[in-house]
């Protein structure tokens, strides 16, 4: 069984949530759909597979403080591909 990974809410208020999410090796958010805009910052250097709706599959190369942006609506599965831990910081806009 695939690992989870783990989710901590640092901040959720009427405008913004703020997690931070750590991925063992292997580890999983589970398929999603994120309902606002967010912005990921990477935390770690590395790889992660995005798994989509559709069955598509991508490798995403993510670099430590290089941040991005995605609309709401992106529906996928996150999993760390990586032989080490991957922790980035999600900001989504309410």
């Amino acid at each position: 069984m695939q690992s989870k990974a783990v989710p901590n809410v640092q901040i959720d208020n009427t405008r913004t949530r703020v997690t931070e999410w750590r991925f063992a090796p292997g580890a999983a958010t589970g398929f999603h759909r994120h309902e606002y805009d967010y912005v990921i910052i990477p935390q770690t250097t590395g790889r992660l597979k995005l798994l989509g709706s559709d069955g598509e599959e991508a490798l995403s190369q993510l670099k430590a403080g290089v941040s991005y942006f995605r609309n709401a609506g992106v529906e996928h599965d996150v999993v760390n591909v990586n032989d080490h831990e991957f922790v980035f910081v999600e900001i989504e806009f309410k």
